[in-house]
């Protein structure tokens, strides 16, 4: 089944899977506003896959070595294999309890992962689509 996903679909699958985390920090972050000395969460998934990117590390394969002496062909990881990150920020605050939520900072970041979710959504659709396309022609 793998043959047809490609490396770029996991990867579109993973920020599916990091925009559904980072709505429910979001929103885990909108709830504690009046909580006192709770910190707010960020979720990273795009500079990760940045960062997997620029070192263009291949998708994992493991060699079969057949003599002790040859040397092992394995490498690990790649941009598909990104996950996403939750990290707090202890050190900040924006109200006196202890706090650190601004209300209209998560709302527009709300915002700004809504319209991320939904372009994948559409990427996500539109693969699938082209995938049916292709079964039918074959029949």
């Amino acid at each position: 089944m793998a043959f047809f996903f490609p490396p770029s679909f996991r990867i579109v699958e993973n920020a599916l899977d990091a925009a559904t985390l980072r709505q429910r920090v979001i929103a885990n972050n909108i709830a504690n506003v009046d909580t006192p000395g709770y910190k707010s969460q960020r979720v990273e998934f795009e500079s990760i896959l940045k960062e997997a990117l620029q070192e263009n590390n291949p998708t994992s394969f493991i060699g079969k070595r057949t003599d002790p002496r040859h040397l092992s062909i394995e490498t690990t990881g790649g941009p598909e294999e990104v996950r996403a990150s939750v990290s707090t920020d202890p050190t900040t605050w924006v109200e006196n309890n202890g706090n650190n939520v601004d209300v209209e900072y998560e709302m527009t970041k709300m915002a700004e992962n809504q319209i991320w979710y939904n372009a994948l959504v559409e990427e996500t659709n539109s693969f699938f689509t082209r995938l049916r396309e292709v079964i039918k022609e074959g029949r």
